[in-house]
This record gives C-alpha cells, sequence and structure tokens, in this order.
C-alpha cells in the first residue's frame, strides 16, 4: 500500500504526518514534506524510505481534522514554508480521452469546423504516447501561478471581483522537487481541483490563459508512489446541502493520449523548470466539467473530488468577490 502523508498546522507549529486509517501519525524532526524531499535527495534515499525511518512522537485523530472541528487544520499536502514563490504550478490539458468532448462543447462552431482545440487533441492521440525512451508531440501547457495560489481542503476557492466564473476541473497533480544537480524528482501524485475561469475561456480559446490565474486546490493527501496507470474518481457539486450534479472520472495513463512520460518531458525540457530547491505542482488534466453541462456555480457551493486511493475527497467552496467594474489597478511609475 502506498504511503500518505499530510501536512497539517494547529497555528503554532507545523507538522508532518503518515496517514493510519483514522490515525495521523506526526513524524519527529520534520516539519514540511518540501524539506523531507530535500533531505532524501541529500541521503540518496527515496521518499517513502525516509518517511517510515522518522520516528512518530504523536498520534492525532484525522477526522476531526478533516471535517474542520479542531485546532488542527489541513495545509496543501506540499508547499514551500516561507517561500511560495519558489512553488511553480502548472498544467496540461486536452490529455484525456474526455477531455476534447468536453471543450469542443465549450467552443463548439460550425458541425464543418474542427477546432484547434479538437487538432490538439488529435495530435496527442497520434504522437502523445511514443514508447519509452521516445519524445512525442507536446500538450497544450499552462502557467496557473506560484504557490501564493494554492488552497487546501475546506479552504475557499475564490471568483475575484474581474472574473466572469469560477468552476471545478477535478485532477491529478503531479508533484516535483528539483534537486542540487537540475534533475526533477517526482515525489508522488495529489488529488486538486485546478479550479478555472469558463466562461472568460469560452468567450475565446486565446483567453485560456488568463483564465487559469485562479486560485486552485490540492490534496488533502500526498500519495507517495509511481503507480498512476488506472485511477478512477468522481467529482460533484453540492449546494446547499444537496449533490447538484457529479460524473465519474478517470485519470490515469490508460485514460489519456499522452504518456506521464510525455508530459513530464514536455514540462521539464525547459531550462527555467529545472532550478535546484524549486517545487512543481503540475495538473495532469481533467476529463469532466459541470460547465460543459450548463451548471454554473453559485456562492456558498461546495466542489468534491475524489479519486480511488487517493485517500479522503478534496472540498472546497466556492467565494465570489464583490464586483468592483471601476477597480482600475494603477501602476506608479519610478521613472
Amino acid at each position: 500500500m502506498a504511503l500518505h502523508l499530510v501536512q497539517l498546522t494547529n497555528g503554532v507549529q507545523r507538522r508532518v504526518a503518515r496517514v493510519d486509517g483514522d490515525g495521523l501519525m506526526c513524524l519527529s524532526n520534520v516539519s514540511s514534506v518540501y524539506d523531507l524531499a530535500r533531505d532524501c535527495v541529500r541521503v540518496r534515499q527515496s521518499l517513502a524510505a525516509c518517511a517510515e525511518a522518522l520516528d512518530v512522537d504523536a498520534t492525532l485523530r484525522y477526522e476531526p481534522i478533516y471535517s474542520g472541528q479542531s485546532e488542527w487544520r489541513l495545509l496543501p499536502p506540499v508547499d514551500v514554508p516561507g517561500n511560495p514563490s519558489r512553488c511553480i504550478v502548472s498544467g496540461t490539458g486536452l490529455t484525456h480521452l474526455g477531455s476534447a468532448a468536453s471543450r469542443q462543447a465549450m467552443h463548439a462552431m460550425q458541425a464543418e469546423a474542427m477546432t484547434d482545440s479538437m487538432r490538439m487533441f488529435q495530435w496527442g492521440l497520434l504522437e502523445g504516447n511514443p514508447g519509452k525512451g521516445k519524445v512525442g508531440v507536446a500538450p497544450e501547457w499552462f502557467y496557473k501561478g506560484t504557490g501564493t495560489m494554492v488552497r487546501a481542503h475546506l479552504q475557499p476557492l475564490d471568483v475575484p471581483f474581474y472574473a466572469e466564473d469560477g468552476g471545478e476541473e477535478a485532477e491529478v497533480a503531479g508533484i516535483y522537487f528539483i534537486d542540487n544537480e537540475g534533475m526533477p524528482q517526482r515525489l508522488g501524485f495529489t488529488a486538486g481541483n485546478e479550479f478555472s475561469d469558463h466562461v472568460f475561456e469560452k468567450k475565446n480559446y486565446l483567453n485560456l490563459a488568463g483564465s487559469k490565474l485562479r486560485s486552485c486546490s490540492l490534496g488533502p493527501e500526498l500519495v507517495v508512489t509511481d503507480d498512476f496507470a488506472r485511477v478512477p474518481g468522481r467529482v460533484s457539486i453540492e449546494r446547499e446541502g444537496k449533490e447538484l450534479w457529479s460524473a465519474a472520472i478517470e485519470t490515469g495513463e490508460e485514460a489519456m493520449c499522452h504518456s506521464l512520460q510525455n508530459l513530464e518531458h514536455h514540462h521539464f525540457k525547459f531550462e527555467n523548470h529545472r532550478i535546484p530547491g524549486d517545487l512543481h505542482v503540475h495538473f495532469l488534466g481533467a476529463a469532466a466539467l459541470s460547465f460543459s453541462n450548463n451548471v454554473s456555480l453559485v456562492e456558498g457551493d461546495w466542489m468534491q473530488v475524489a479519486f480511488e486511493g487517493f485517500g479522503r475527497p478534496l472540498r472546497n467552496p466556492l467565494r465570489v468577490a464583490t464586483p468592483q467594474c471601476d477597480r482600475l489597478i494603477t501602476v506608479h511609475s519610478l521613472a
């Protein structure tokens, strides 16, 4: 069984813990997964081996923390404490066999016209899985932000004043640490809600880049594993305590037109993505969106992302900022 890690805080101290049923086994002498990963690289051991070798100096009940009924609260499963700008958040789209249908529906044109999104998806079908040791076609890629935009389980995902919408994107994210030689080291995977502005994107697919510059959420657990073959899951929206929409989803390489190797190559081929000490969160694509089923989220809706083998579901409420149409962000000159 894969090792599951969480990060948590009570406002005074941070802890890293192994998940063991309803118990969180707090590891001694480590306060972040980032520091643990750095130590693992230094001693040339796996993350699982390093975590298993640490003593457990406290045990906490998981359920009250998970449900928000404790002085302890869950943090994102990975971060760079004190320096969130060293966590780069990005993603790739049109990677799943169901993703093109969602995107095509969003950008529907005349029946005889193929969208650029569908063309890119077909390239992935043809050349996204070239075989071990070979480079395939580049996938769609986008920048999302830094660690300042990452939220934990139960924290709100925000629709800012300038946004036109906010909608869930249930995905798995790969987590990577760049070692001193500039080599990416994969720590594992975590559930994520990539959360985007689909109304803004639908106006023109060239708005994709701007639509992604929103908060996102991860967790609650980091799954320390290399297994990414088949990951079934479910995404749902709740409104006033009742399920409004849900869909069965599936990720993993068996459900994708791009191999993980190909996605990782095309992200880390860039030298500025291999800066020693950086942490990377890379979303691997979504298979279904509530927006594609004409669902518009409102203040107070809850988004839930659950994947088999990834531990407890990730839950976040939607928070909508007050519109400020006349607010102008002014640049001050230092010239």
